[in-house]
């Protein structure tokens, strides 16, 4: 299960943020491609999982997926593949190349203020 590897991982680098501020998190976004594995309940389970006890326990995962982006062969805009269409929004055409998935990335920490 490796939501709970992304999970420990992600509680790290909240967990060093939070102690750079001085501040406790209270949401954290992350950002992952449409393709990506990572099933979202799983991995917000895991997270709480792993956060409990420490500074991060209550802090609530948002997730983003990010639509596959493909890169048009005539007008070399790039452009999300989400409609049913999947021509260039740019030009018309159908001829076009799918783009690498988005990563997975900690996109933003938001912390408690007094």
């Amino acid at each position: 299960m490796h939501e709970t590897v992304i999970a420990e991982s992600l509680l790290a680098a909240i967990s060093q943020e939070a102690a750079k501020q001085s501040a406790k998190p209270i949401t954290a976004k992350i950002s992952c491609g449409t393709f990506n594995t990572v099933n979202d309940e799983i991995l917000r389970f895991a997270f709480t999982a792993a956060a409990k006890g420490t500074p991060c326990e209550n802090v609530k995962l948002q997730i983003e997926h990010k639509p596959i982006q493909g890169q048009c062969q005539k007008c070399r805009q790039n452009f999300d593949v989400e409609s049913p269409d999947k021509r260039c929004p740019h030009c018309g055409s159908g001829d076009f190349q799918l783009l690498p998935d988005a990563p997975l990335v900690l996109e933003e920490i938001e912390f408690e203020t007094d």
